[in-house]
C-alpha cells in the first residue's frame, strides 16, 4: 500500500461516520465523498465534504467549517499550515497526532 493510500484510508476513517447520516456520493479507492440531504435551489445536494488523492497529496474537505467556523478554532498551528483555503486540509502522510485533533474538529 503506498503512503498516500494510508494516508487515504486514514482519513476516509475519520469522515466514514459521517456516512450513516449522511449520502455517500463515492467510495472508491482514491475518493471519498458525502453530501447532506439538504437540496439547494440549484437541485442538487448540499456537500458536506470528502477525501481524494491527488498527485502530490491526500486532500480532506470539510465544508460545515464554512457554517460553522467555531470549528477550527483552537486548531493547532501544525494542522493550520495543512490548511489549503478555508476548509481543505492536504497531507503527504499520516500523522496520528495531527489526524487525531481533525477528527476532534
Amino acid at each position: 500500500m503506498s503512503d498516500f493510500a494510508q494516508v487515504f484510508d486514514r482519513l476516509r476513517g475519520i469522515m466514514r461516520p459521517f456516512a450513516a447520516s449522511l449520502d455517500c456520493l463515492v467510495d472508491g479507492d482514491e475518493e471519498f465523498s458525502l453530501s447532506t440531504r439538504h437540496i439547494m435551489k440549484n437541485n442538487r445536494p448540499l456537500w458536506f465534504g470528502g477525501v481524494q488523492i491527488k498527485k502530490r497529496y491526500v486532500s480532506f474537505h470539510l465544508m460545515p467549517v464554512y457554517v460553522n467556523p467555531e470549528l477550527l478554532t483552537g486548531l493547532s498551528p501544525e494542522l493550520k499550515k495543512r490548511m489549503q483555503g478555508k476548509s481543505c486540509f492536504n497531507f503527504t502522510a499520516v500523522d496520528e497526532s495531527l489526524m487525531s485533533e481533525l477528527a476532534e474538529a
